[in-house]
Order: structure tokens, then sequence, then C-alpha cells
């Protein structure tokens, strides 16, 4: 380097570090001799001072620039050809460099906090060439700290939490400082904390920032939140250092060192005897002054005078516990229970044992109070047997109910009749006694279930039910029949002894040891059967030939009487008749060909039935085609059919023209001349038999005399009626719209206009008022105004 600086304020005071060369030359005019430790001369070469770093004071208050340092080159004889230039990090703006000495100087308050150090490069130039004297040299302005920023905390405030009952020396929580001053320089950024509030419960390491618990036995329950205030001082404390605070909340956590405890050693409930089961009796709570989980506890039953009457259920929700009932109540039998119940906390710390046995214990006294009951029956359900042939008013059973309150009161009894519609049964209201109104079939109902009510004289609102089943014992009362409608046919080729049918028979009854049915011949047809019953003792029975062939033109169909009977007391039996038939069959036996009375006999119907359904169906048809004769003829006839009804009648025709711009549609003209009629018109009332040509007869034109006068034309049109064949025999009314031109209001109609507008004059209208106002400003004005 070809540079070298010299500064004339104290060097050691801004530790200027320096370093004599020793590789050549002597600049006899600078005076700088020496000898090392040996005594060898020391020789400096001529680039002079080496450096490598310039230190400035932070946070200058001086009014003047404050001076940094100086530079010089060797190439610099005092004539002003030299030309120094600095360059890099705040050259120009926070640093300036006087060009012809060299002298540098700080042109604004710096703050190390902001930035520690400047690297710049300065170089020696010809002033008038721009010639390089000297290579470019690096060199660094760092900035020297002062103490001028006071810790801060990272937090504030800060939020810890320490269990209560903790051991002196307990961890809380560490604070911490930080110091923007230069650590490494004095004691500027060296923090000490101390406790400046809450004391004498915590205390801080200075060094470290620890805060720790300092008095034993902080119980929660007595006081649960501090703040604690921590300073922190740099200069290591010293006087004249700078401080900061920050507050640090601590709170004391619960740990469980309470027991529960019973607000009351003894409790009393008071409940009715009805008391439904499982429902709440009563509650009870310990209190905890510990809180969460430390709190929970639970309720039992240690003891009781009435063993499962009650139980007691812990609710999580609000701790308490509930006294439910189990079994039912009786406050005849039992007016009081007492209960002996223990509380004891769910989560036990074995560190606070020496506390106390975390339980505690309470009595409770139940009262049953009294409640009127309804009577209470001996069973829940009664069961009752009746033969089905007992006579009506047999008793058959009874019920027994009785009111449990102390104040006995009678009881009534009664049937619900919504289980007896039918009023079988019956009961006695003193005594419950059972009896039969009606007559009993089992083979209808084999079991009838009813319900008795018992009320209470003194009060009828308290009733019970019970239900009563009556079962309805089997008497043999029914004869045995044929199983089944048997369909038998005789070949007619069979032999004797043939068998044609096996028949069965059912009963309705049901015989304790099962049925058996006895199968014979009825006696009044055992001398000339042609058939025989031979009984299988079986319950069945074969129906067998007793000649050789049958002939079906003689005899077609058998009716063979059987007698069953059933052998139980008192014997009952029926006489059953089988039908068979009389076939043709081939000589295997099977049915060819049967005669129709011996299906019409299997159908059930006989031959004189058939004729008269058949000839119900011929009147029938009869009946229905006279009928539409009659509307046929009825059709043909006039609307009017009534002898009587003699009253002038109004044809109307209900003809609609086309309004008043139609004028094709209907012509007045055609009433003044009839002869424009083509043809005759036709009535409507009747269907024409025959048709007649119109008869014309002439007619009068119309003058001034009868223009005026419609007499000849009304005569003309009765006189038409009056010879037309098909005309009804009885007066008829024929309307005619006709008017005179002799009117003297005229006619308003516009049926004409067509032809008559040109020559109207409408002027008239404006002078008939409001009303006709409308038609004046429609057909009145000037020519001029219609034309345009």
């Amino acid at each position: 380097m070809s540079l070298y600086t010299a500064l004339d304020l104290n060097l050691n005071w801004y530790g200027l570090r320096a370093l004599r060369r020793t590789t050549g030359g002597h600049r006899g005019s600078a005076g700088l001799t020496g000898q090392d430790a040996n005594g060898v001369p020391l020789r400096r070469s001529k680039r002079g001072w080496m450096w490598n770093q310039f230190f400035l004071l932070e946070e200058y208050t001086g009014t003047d620039m404050q001076y940094v340092g100086k530079l010089h080159s060797d190439s610099d004889r005092g004539d002003g050809s030299v030309r120094y230039v600095l360059t890099g990090e705040g050259a120009g703006t926070l640093f300036k460099i006087d060009e012809k000495s060299g002298d540098i100087h700080a042109t604004k308050r710096l703050d190390r906090e902001e930035k520690a150090y400047y690297i710049l490069h300065a170089k020696a130039v010809n002033r008038f060439t721009s010639e390089a004297l000297e290579g470019e040299s690096e060199f660094i302005i760092k900035i020297h700290d002062i103490n001028d920023n006071e810790p801060r905390f990272t937090k504030d405030p800060y939020m810890a939490r320490v269990p209560e009952m903790s051991d002196i020396g307990t961890s809380v929580i560490q604070v911490t400082a930080i110091d923007a001053d230069d650590a490494t320089y004095g004691n500027s950024a060296r923090v000490v904390y101390s406790i400046l509030e809450g004391q004498p419960y915590f205390s801080v390491d200075p060094e470290t920032g620890l805060i720790k618990t300092a008095l034993p036995g902080m119980d929660r329950e007595v006081k649960e939140n501090y703040q604690v205030v921590i300073q922190a001082k740099d200069m290591a404390g010293q006087m004249g250092g700078l401080s900061g605070t920050t507050t640090v909340s601590i709170t004391l956590s619960d740990v469980n060192d309470n027991p529960p405890r019973f607000t009351k050693t003894l409790y009393e409930f008071r409940v009715p005897e009805t008391r439904e089961l499982g429902s709440e009796v009563g509650v009870i709570r310990a209190l905890d002054a510990d809180i969460g989980e430390n709190a929970e506890m639970d309720y039992r039953i240690t003891g009781s005078d009435g063993p499962g009457m009650f139980d007691i259920i812990t609710n999580r929700t609000t701790q308490e516990g509930v006294i439910v009932l189990r079994k039912p109540l009786d406050f005849e039998k039992k007016r009081q229970y007492s209960l002996r119940v223990q509380v004891e906390n769910v989560h036990i710390n074995p560190r606070f044992f020496s506390v106390g046995p975390f339980r505690d214990e309470a009595t409770i006294k139940i009262v049953v109070e009294d409640v009127d009951e309804p009577p209470v029956f001996e069973r829940a359900s009664y069961v009752m047997e009746v033969k089905e042939d007992a006579a009506k008013n047999t008793v058959i059973g009874s019920v027994s109910a009785s009111d449990p309150d102390d104040k006995s009161s009678l009881v009534r009894y009664s049937i619900d009749r919504r289980t007896d519609m039918d009023r079988v049964f019956n009961i006695h209201a003193g005594n419950g006694s059972v009896f039969i109104l009606r007559e009993l079939d089992r083979e209808e109902y084999a079991w009838h279930n009813i319900s008795v009510i018992a009320t209470e004289f003194n009060n009828p609102r308290q009733i019970s039910r019970v239900p009563v089943y009556i079962r309805v014992l089997d008497v043999n009362d029914n004869a045995p029949t044929f199983a089944t409608n048997y369909e038998t046919f005789v070949c007619e080729n069979a032999k004797a002894n043939q068998r044609i049918q096996t028949v069965s028979a059912t009963d309705p009854d049901e015989p304790l040891g099962g049925h058996r049915f006895f199968f014979s011949l009825a006696q009044e047809a055992a001398g000339k059967a042609n058939f025989s019953v031979r009984d299988n003792k079986d319950n069945t029975a074969w129906i067998l030939t007793r000649r050789n062939s049958y002939n079906s033109l003689q005899m077609s169909v058998y009716h063979v009487p059987v007698v069953i009977s059933d052998g139980e007391f008192p014997m009952q039996s029926s006489t059953n008749t089988l039908t068979i038939r009389v076939c043709t069959c081939d000589r295997e036996g099977n049915m060819k060909l049967c005669n129709a009375e011996a299906y019409t006999a299997r159908a059930g119907l006989s031959t004189g039935a058939l004729v008269a359904i058949l000839l119900c169906v011929i009147i029938l048809l009869m009946i229905v085609v006279l009928f539409a004769a009659l509307r046929r003829q009825r059709k043909k006839e006039p609307l009017i059919i009534s002898k009587e009804d003699v009253r002038d009648n109004v044809v109307s025709y209900n003809d609609e023209g086309g309004g008043e711009e139609d004028t094709q549609a209907f012509d007045i003209g055609t009433l003044r001349n009839p002869e424009a009629i083509e043809e005759s018109k036709q009535r409507r009332d009747i269907v024409p038999e025959t048709f007649y040509p119109p008869v014309r007869r002439p007619v009068l034109p119309p003058t001034r005399d009868n223009n005026g006068d419609v007499r000849d034309f009304i005569n003309q049109r009765l006189q038409d009626n009056d010879s037309d064949p098909t005309a009804p025999p009885y007066d008829s009314l024929a309307t005619y719209a006709y008017e005179g031109n002799g009117s003297v209001a005229e006619s308003l109609s516009s049926l004409e206009s067509v032809t008559t507008e040109g020559d109207q004059d409408y002027n008239y209208l404006s002078e008939w008022g409001p009303r006709f106002k409308k038609l004046a400003d429609m057909y009145g004005g000037d020519d001029s105004d219609r034309d345009s």
C-alpha cells in the first residue's frame, strides 16, 4: 500500500493499530529511526504506515463534523497535484474526504445498532491527469459502542403456572431480556435480573432470569394468582446502567389436597309411596375446595335398613349424589328408611395421604308418605273354567281385592264391557263372584278374556284392573258328520260286495281320549238296501255294493243314509246321506258316462228349478224389448203432447245474425216480399211425414195506405198457417218482426243504413240529449268531416 494515515488526535484513544515497514528506505526528514531488541537499526520503506481500520464513536453530539482520520500518500509533495478519492459504503453521504489534505469527517450522527461498521476504499490520483498515483486501498470504519440501549424483555407479560403446595426452589418460568448494545465491548450489554414485586413468594436468578418459588405451602384455595415484576439492568447492574421491566402472571394450579365434605351430617327426604321405580327421591352434595378432576367424587351407600330399596348415582356434571328408588314403597309396611352414605375423591394424590382420609360420611333419612292407593287384587291374574253346557247365572269363580290403605274402604267390582262386548259374563259387585249371562259354545269361543275392575267406594277415582281368563270346557254336544262332500259313483257292471267309497267323519267336539266314530246303515233303509256299510273300527267305513249290476235307466241316482255316532257321553249321532250315481264304466272300472240327472242331483238343482230360472230370464228379456219399443215410439211424437195443454205455443228457432255490419245475413225486405222466399221452412217441433209444396199467394205491393198497416200481412200469414197440412191441431203463435214505413218515430235500426246512409241527416241526434251524444259524434257532423 502506498498510503498512510496521520491522526491529529490521540491514536491510543481511537485504537489505531500501526505497523512499521522494515523492508527498505529511510526518510531522514521524518526522523523515524530506532533499533530492535537486538540493537539492529530499523528502517521503513517509503510507503509509510500500514493500517486496516478506524474507530468512530457513535451518537456523537458535537456541533462540528466528527473527525475520523487522515489519508496521505508519499507521492503528495504538498503542491496540490494529488487528489484523494474516497468510495464505498457511506462515501459522499456519511463520510466526506478533503481532496487536497485527505482528512475524513463523518457528516451525520451514527448508531452502531443500525450499522456496526463501514467498508470504504481510498486512492490517490493526479489532479490534472486523473492518473492513479497509488493502487486502491481498503479500510474499515468501525462504530465504537456506547451504552445507549436499555434491556428489553422478549415478552410482556409472561404467563406461568406452578402447582400449589410446591417446595421451595421449584422452577416456575425463565424470563429473557436482550440489550442491543455491543456485548463484546464493556458492560453495556451485560444484563442482571432482579425482582421488584412478588416477594417473598418468588425469587429470580440474577444471571439466568429463572423464577423460582421462595415460600413453601402456597395454597391455591387461599390465593390463586400472583403478579411478579422483574427488572433487567445493564452495566452489570452498576449505577448508571439502563433497565427494563416485565410482568409475570403466575397462577397456582390445583392439586388434590382437600377431601370432600358433606354440608350436613343428616339429610331428610319425604317421598310418597306411589313414587315410580327409577325415579329420583332426593339429591345430596358434598363440597370439595379443589377444582377439575381433583374435585370429582363418587357416592355409595354403605348401610341401609332396607336392602336394595334405594341406590345412589353420581352426577358427573354437578358432582351430586342422586338417590333413586329401586323397589316399590308401601306406607302400610314400612314408613321410614335410614341410609348411610359415603363420598370419596376419585383421583387421590399419594403426596397428600398424610392430610387425612379423602372421604366423608352422612346419614340419610327417607320418610314414606301415605297416599290413597287403588285396590289391590290378591292375584296378578285369574284363570277360571266352565263347561259349555253350564246354565245361565252359574258362578264360575270369584276375584278378591282390598284397599291397602289404613282407612280400608269397601271395594265394588265390575266388568270392563270393552272386553265383554257380548255381555256373556257378569260379576257380583259386592263379593266379586263371576257368573254366566248367556249360553256358551266351546266350538265358537274356547277362551274368553275379560277385565275386572275394582273401585273404592269412598273414592271412585281409585280403580285397578285384573285380567280374568275363562276357559270353556268341552261337552259332547255335537254329532259327527261326513268329513267332506263325497262324489261317489257305481258302475253298471259292478259286482256284489265291491267297495265303491271309503268315508270318514269329523266332530267339532274334542274329547280327552280322542274321537271314536261308529258307522252303520240307517234302519229304514236296511231292508231294501242296494248298498251296505262296513265299519272299519278306525273311524272310517266302506260303502259296498249288495248286487251284481245296476241299470242307469231304471235308477240313475241312489241315496244311501249312513248313521254316524260317537263314543262319548251323552252319545251323539247323525244320519248323513251319501249320493251315488250310476255310471257306465269300462272293464277296468273307469267311469265313461253318467246320466244327466245325476249331474243335476250333484249340483243340488232339480229340473223344475232350472225351468223356473229359464222362464224368469225370458220374461226379463221381453220387458227390456218392450221398454225399448216404447222409447222409440215416444221419440216420433210432437214435442208438445199434452192434450190438456191448449195454451199458445211460442216456437223459438234460436237464429242469430252477424250484427250490424253483416248486411248480407238478413234483409228486412224479405218480410215485405214473401215471394222472395225460395223454399218453405218446415216445422222444427215434429218430423214431417209428407212434404207438400209451398202455396204461394199474391201479395199486394206496399203503398202509402197499407205500408203503415200490417193487417193484411198478418191475415195472409194466418191463412197460410190454416191451410198448412202439417200444422198442429191446436193454436200456435207465430211472431213476425215486421214494421211499416208509416211509423212516426221511424226505425232506428241500421239494417238498411247501407242503402240509405247518404240520404240521411243525423244532425238532429245532437238535440236528443247526452244519452245520444255517442251516436251524434258517430253519425253527425258535416259531409266534409266524413269525407276527410
